[in-house]
Formats: structure tokens, C-alpha cells, sequence
């Protein structure tokens, strides 16, 4: 039954890679399950030439950006977790309603911010808009991560003369890295499929972000469904090695904590 799923929801990748591979004259509905005559790479060529620069760009975006966002949800997952003061909760529940504004609430009122302090149309510009909106997220994550943690550990470091700053750095941190895993796999994810904020703040084309480019890549009048095809596969790639190579210490990650004793 799980060979069967997983050949139902490998299908469509099937059709994307054996239509990349095809010139645009081989490509036809009636032999889309083909497997392409010759590889003589097809649509990948044209595809990678095309998105070769744009790739750079999410690189540049997104590494950064999950990064600065995961240590900043660490710090404050950490200060909410474990050095509770009055109104914590309140703030905490406020900080957290983030997660449910929509990007196309603030676009607006975002763009004209992004222009007075000069970062409009920057990719710097655009990590500080992903650092942002991901603090949500990344607060929640590491806040119930560090929840999990045994006070123990903090009261033994304040027995030691460790304050708030040497307490995170020398004993939270070191356990961290689980959560660090999920955050980094989450943020690096959404902010590679991002489509809304790379069109709006990214207006110049040579700086937009691969999912951009790639839905440059359909032409007004006809499309080239094998450059298409191929452009999709190599977009997705790297949130797909990310989820190869790190998807297992991803669901650790995730159960870290949800088992006390």
C-alpha cells in the first residue's frame, strides 16, 4: 500500500523530469509518459541557463534569512520559556498572532516603509521582511522546544553564578540543536517558495528570487513546456535535498521534548 502511495505521488514528478528531458517538438500529451528518444538534455539546458542567476539570488535570500530568523526565535523562545515576567503571556500570545496576518494585509504599508528606510527593491531588504515575518513561528517552535527542558539544568547554572545571557549560550544552546534542525528545514522552505513578497518588493527581474524567474519562464503568445518542466524540477531541488539529507533529524526535531522522563 505505501509502494502504491508513493508511485501516486511520484507521478507527477515522473512527467516533469521526462518532459524536461524532450525537445519542445517531442513534447505532446499523447506522450507525455514517454521516455524521451534521446538525451541530449532537452529543456534542462535552456532552463538552467535561464535560472542559473536567479537560483544565486534565493540562495543569497535564503540562507540569511533562515539564520538570523532561527536565532532570533531561539533568543525569545529561550527569554518566554524559562524567564517568565508579568505580561510574558500576553506579549507571547501577541507576538504569535503574527502567524495569522496574511502578506497581502500589508503589502502596502510594508512597500512604503521599505522605501523610506532605502531597501526597497534590495534583497537585503527582502531578508529583513522573511526575519520578520518568521520570528512568529520560530518564537512558538523554540519556546515549546525549551518548555520541554528541565529547570534543573538552569537553576544548577544560577547555582554557578550563570545569569540569563550565560545560561542560554553555555546550557540551552548546546541542546538546541534539534529545534535549530526544524526551524532551519521550515524557514528555508517557505522562504524558497515564496512568490508574493519576491514580485512585489523585487521589481527588477536580474534580482528576483528563482520562483519568480521561473514563472517568467511561460511565454504571452506559446510555452515551451519542456524548458517549463525543467525549470520546475531544478527550483525545487534544493528544498528536496534539504528534505532528503535532513528530513530524519527534521522529525527528531519534531518529538524532541513530546516525551518527558
Amino acid at each position: 500500500m505505501l509502494l502504491g502511495f508513493m508511485l501516486f505521488f511520484l507521478m507527477p514528478v515522473y512527467v516533469m523530469v521526462v518532459t524536461g528531458l524532450k525537445e519542445a517538438t517531442k513534447v505532446s500529451l499523447s506522450t507525455m509518459w514517454n521516455l524521451p528518444q534521446q538525451l541530449s538534455g532537452g529543456g534542462f539546458v535552456e532552463a538552467w541557463r535561464r535560472l542559473q542567476p536567479n537560483l544565486g539570488n534565493s540562495l543569497m535570500l535564503a540562507i540569511p534569512a533562515t539564520i538570523l530568523s532561527a536565532i532570533w526565535g531561539s533568543i525569545n523562545g529561550y527569554v518566554f520559556a524559562k524567564w517568565r515576567f508579568r505580561g510574558s503571556n500576553l506579549l507571547f500570545g501577541i507576538l504569535v498572532f503574527g502567524m495569522f496576518i496574511p502578506y497581502q494585509s500589508i503589502l502596502i504599508p510594508l512597500i512604503q516603509f521599505l522605501e523610506q528606510v532605502k531597501l526597497y527593491g534590495t534583497i537585503p531588504g527582502l531578508v529583513v521582511v522573511h526575519v520578520i515575518y518568521g520570528i512568529a513561528i520560530t518564537s512558538l517552535i523554540f519556546r515549546n522546544f525549551y518548555a520541554a527542558i528541565p529547570n534543573e539544568l538552569m537553576e544548577a547554572a544560577r547555582i554557578d553564578g550563570a545569569g540569563i545571557i550565560r545560561t542560554y549560550l553555555d546550557v540551552m544552546l548546546p541542546l538546541s540543536m534539534p529545534g535549530f534542525v526544524v526551524v532551519g528545514i521550515f524557514q528555508f522552505t517557505n522562504i524558497w517558495n515564496d512568490f508574493l513578497f519576491g514580485v512585489t518588493i523585487l521589481p527588477n527581474p536580474a534580482a528576483q528570487p528563482v520562483t519568480v524567474a521561473l514563472n517568467n519562464l511561460s511565454g504571452s503568445f506559446s510555452v515551451d513546456w519542456n524548458v517549463v518542466m525543467a525549470g520546475a524540477v531544478v527550483a525545487a531541488l534544493p528544498t528536496a535535498l534539504v528534505y532528503i539529507f535532513l528530513g530524519r533529524f527534521f522529525v527528531r526535531g519534531l518529538l524532541a521534548g513530546s516525551v518527558k522522563g
